[in-house]
């Protein structure tokens, strides 16, 4: 795993956002999702495996309905650290905007049986281009998949909630808060705009 691509694309002396560093949970593995209003608003939903937050944005946003497939671009790796980033990206750094944690918790792989360990089976699953997972956030909950898009560009995939008791056709985005901070997008772009 590199993080060559996100520390190519930065300038620290500039941006508070976290320094290219590879660490790992002690336990179960992390994901987070993070509302971000940059030149368009988007949400960057991020796993992480091998020491890293592998990343896609995602347009529209997750959602809790199996009918409604989800566009996601696979962005570069983010690292560990960028799990608990909120804050102002200044003006003339790449993603400059505001950011918020939606949403997080941990993730495991849907099947139960497999062989070897679970970072395996993930990376196998990733590289395969279709990778399905139970979420347990405090929004998302229960069963996604990440299929890649054959044939077309590289990094496209889609998001797809599975039809499972959490699923529903109620507006998971209308829940607008950070899970961190409380904050909203607009009350953080407020205060940025204050200091």
């Amino acid at each position: 795993m590199t993080l060559d691509k996100y520390s190519q694309k930065r300038n620290f002396s500039s941006t508070a956002e976290p320094e290219a560093e590879i660490k790992k949970s002690q336990n179960e593995l992390i994901f987070v999702v993070q509302k971000h209003a940059a030149s368009h608003l988007h949400y960057d939903f991020r796993l992480e495996l091998d020491g890293v937050l592998k990343s896609w944005a995602i347009p529209k946003g997750p959602s809790m309905n199996p009918e409604e497939k989800r566009l996601a671009i696979m962005v570069e790796d983010h690292p560990y650290n960028y799990k608990d980033f909120e804050g102002t990206i200044p003006e003339g750094n790449y993603g400059a905007g505001t950011v918020i944690v939606w949403d997080n918790g941990t993730y495991t792989p849907s099947e139960e049986k497999y062989k070897g360990s679970v970072e395996n089976k993930l990376k196998e699953d990733l590289d395969e281009g279709h990778l399905s997972f139970i979420l347990k956030g405090k929004k998302l909950k229960g069963e996604f998949s990440l299929v890649k898009f054959k044939g077309k560009q590289d990094n496209a995939w889609l998001l797809i909630k599975k039809d499972d008791p959490y699923a529903t056709d109620d507006d998971i985005l209308k829940k607008d808060k950070s899970v961190i901070s409380n904050a909203t997008l607009e009350s953080l772009e407020n205060k940025s705009a204050k200091s």
